[in-house]
């Protein structure tokens, strides 16, 4: 679990460390820190520049096919990072002043912040191999049928273990019909951790009929009843979530170039001004 949320996880406490590191300098300092500080500079340079990054080397390196400088999904989890912690901390260099094009920073910052979070749950629907290569339906085919293969090893002249092999394939175990939550197209990629939690329940209520299995066996079943149900899941939802990937593309994309556009303008801007600050205190 910890592995799968690494990216998040790093952010989540990269975002406590900014938030201490805030709160000391404004009880040192006895106010918020100004924006036009050395801290509040330091904080809008920094952030600034993990929003540049966010904006440019996952990109690079996804459209790069003959790089071989790390694996896309470690890219894309450095995306991801910078992609939280860089607004995170342009948003503390604001001095929480948000008029005019401050405000409509924190607007676009907002709208693309949620857009990744739901960028990545798509994302990750999509089904890939370690190194980050999407798997085709063939594939995964023969992935479910070797899960299968194992399954019927297991539930072999066990007429107990048969009953529960339909929860493989998203049925109740009891009456071998469909459950009640069945998800499909756009929902069975958007719903698909209601529909594992449901799973998951099914699965410990049906499993204390097993008395006759040892903990080993139940271990071995629930781990190839899940895998056999992602597999259905993911080979079922191929074409839909390349469809919503594409759609959130089209609104993800321009919405962080607009936003890098505005942070730019910002920053141009308090040269300008304060060169021309310069000039007249100089005179």
């Amino acid at each position: 679990m910890l592995r799968e949320y690494l990216e998040l996880w790093l952010a989540f406490f990269s975002a406590i460390a900014l938030t201490l590191v805030y709160l000391f300098v404004s009880i040192t300092m006895e106010s918020i820190p100004p924006a036009s500080g050395l801290f509040g500079h330091t904080l809008g340079i920094l952030g600034f520049l993990l929003m540049l990054m966010t904006e440019s080397l996952y990109s690079l390196r996804k459209r790069s096919r003959s790089a071989r400088w790390g694996r896309t999904s470690s890219w894309l989890q450095f995306h991801i990072y910078t992609g939280l912690v860089g607004p995170y901390m342009v948003l503390l260099h604001t001095s929480w002043k948000f008029n005019g094009l401050a405000g409509l920073l924190l607007l676009l910052t907002m709208v693309i912040v949620t857009s990744g979070f739901v960028g990545r749950y798509i994302y990750t629907a999509v089904p890939r191999t370690a190194e980050g290569v999407v798997i085709d339906a063939q594939e995964l085919n023969r992935q479910i049928a070797g899960v299968q293969r194992e399954l019927d090893r297991l539930v072999v002249n066990r007429a107990e273990l048969a009953r529960f092999s339909s929860l493989s394939k998203g049925e109740n175990a009891s009456t071998g019909n469909a459950s009640a939550f069945t998800p499909t197209g756009i929902s069975l990629v958007m719903g698909r951790s209601l529909a594992d939690g449901m799973d998951h329940l099914r699965w410990q209520r049906e499993k204390r009929r097993l008395r006759s299995l040892t903990r080993d066996q139940l271990t071995q079943l629930e781990r190839l009843i899940k895998r056999r149900r992602k597999l259905d899941r993911q080979l079922a939802s191929l074409a839909s979530v390349r469809r919503l990937l594409a759609l959130w593309h089209t609104i993800h994309v321009p919405v962080g170039v607009a936003l890098f556009a505005a942070a730019l303008v910002h920053i141009l801007a308090a040269i300008y001004y304060g060169m021309q600050t310069a000039v007249v205190l100089g005179g």
